[in-house]
């Protein structure tokens, strides 16, 4: 009787989770006239803002950028007097379209069993329909790394654009990197922390030889081919010092295209990270100390720290919960802005140093002739908690502001008038 029950119980989940996280934005149409944002102040990121300017673009990209631009008579105008403009911003880490409820497992898929997964594709198991893509695209990003997690090898990761009908269209980078759990090296015990790993990488050499004289295909190892060739980067997860040296070392002894996220103490290892080009994803700002000894804005600091030190890095909006909150990602970068890094600076580290790091500067991050139109209308910085999005385009695409939040607060706001409007 028990067992039936739980059949039931979880039925009844199952139905939820399809039904009740199913958002009913209506996902863009493709551009099919030329769109000019006029008067506005611009914000290309690899340049300086300019004051009262145009951005035009058509057929998904950006065709002029700048105060003497020639609108074609079909083109719409968007008047943004008063407005500014930035490009998409991007989170650089999280699991959206993997999680939707944490608590709920049955919209949990961003886990494999087993500790080597290389074989993973998050692209492939992305929600389109999911409530928390319209959340998080209303406060301005627009891109989002999606990442498996668990294990020790977790699988790779995909860059998506935050609208879509199917997560083939809303990729748009994957493989974006391959995600080590790093582990915790110096710990006691027999056996070292790295040797399932060495012994994977050995695995690997070997089946490289192999599948050449006509070996079966081994899929885990086969996805671990473009990493050892260097094609494509590992992501270590790493905050500790000693998981970040060792990182360092096992991938300059390798010759890999190595990121670090996390990178909590990577201020500490900025002169090893600098020497190797190795850039850090700053996982969080909002952080708790991590020592007794560490100073209460130990966390807040490190991307000026790492700034200042010359390391390449961006910032990422991950927090407590691992999808839900990504919204939050400006909020982050502006925390980093009190605590010592320039807005633009901070502005840069969610737009143009992402794409940097991730490999798609060539279409996205900055506002630049020939790359996608994927960009933000607002009325102030995006690092203000006031400021609203008023318009949302990617590759040209206008994106529904609308989401659940939007929703409910209107629901509210009728049944708080009516009650106003009742009393005497």
């Amino acid at each position: 009787m028990k067992r039936k029950i739980s059949f039931i119980t979880l039925a009844c989940v199952l139905v939820i989770a399809s039904r009740g996280f199913a958002s009913p934005e209506i996902p863009g149409a493709k551009q099919s006239e030329p769109i000019a944002i006029v008067n506005a102040t611009v914000f290309p990121m690899s340049s300086e803002p300019l004051p009262n300017a145009t951005l035009l673009f058509e057929e998904g990209k950006i065709v002029a950028v700048g105060q003497q631009i020639e609108i074609p008579e079909n083109a719409q105008r968007i008047d943004a007097t008063g407005k500014h403009v930035y490009p998409g911003l991007i989170n650089a880490g999280g699991q959206i379209g993997l999680i939707e409820i944490n608590s709920i497992k049955a919209t949990d898929d961003s886990r494999e069993v087993g500790t080597l997964n290389p074989n993973v594709k998050a692209q492939v198991a992305v929600n389109p329909d999911s409530e928390i893509i319209p959340v998080t695209r209303a406060n301005g990003v627009l891109m989002s790394l999606s990442v498996p997690r668990g294990g020790l090898i977790s699988g790779t990761s995909a860059l998506l654009q935050l609208d879509g009908w199917t997560w083939e269209e809303m990729t748009l980078s994957a493989p974006a990197a391959m995600h080590i759990q790093w582990p915790n090296v110096g710990s006691s015990g027999n056996k070292d922390p790295l040797q399932t790993l060495v012994e994977l990488f050995e695995s690997v050499d070997d089946y490289a030889k192999a599948i050449d004289a006509g070996a079966a295909v081994d899929v885990r190892l086969d996805a671990m081919l473009p990493v050892v060739q260097g094609k494509l980067p590992v992501v270590a997860h790493a905050n500790t010092t000693l998981q970040i040296q060792s990182a360092v070392a096992f991938a300059a002894e390798r010759k890999l295209p190595l990121i670090i996220f996390g990178g909590y103490d990577a201020p500490y290892c900025a002169r090893l990270l600098k020497q190797h080009d190795v850039p850090v994803i700053v996982s969080s700002v909002y952080r708790l100390p991590r020592r007794r000894s560490d100073a209460f804005d130990e966390s807040y600091t490190i991307p000026e720290r790492l700034r200042q030190a010359g390391v390449k890095f961006c910032i990422a909006g991950v927090g407590r919960f691992s999808a839900a909150s990504l919204r939050n990602l400006p909020y982050h970068a502006a925390t980093a802005a009190a605590y010592g890094l320039s807005e633009e600076e901070a502005l840069k580290a969610i737009t143009l140093y992402p794409a940097q790091i991730l490999g798609v500067a060539d279409q996205v991050g900055s506002l630049e002739v020939g790359k996608h139109a994927t960009l933000i209308v607002s009325d102030g910085s995006p690092l203000a908690t006031e400021t609203q999005v008023e318009h949302a385009f990617i590759q040209g695409r206008p994106v529904d502001l609308e989401s659940r939040h939007t929703r409910l607060w209107k629901k509210y706001r009728v049944k708080y008038d009516r009650i106003r409007d009742s009393q005497p």
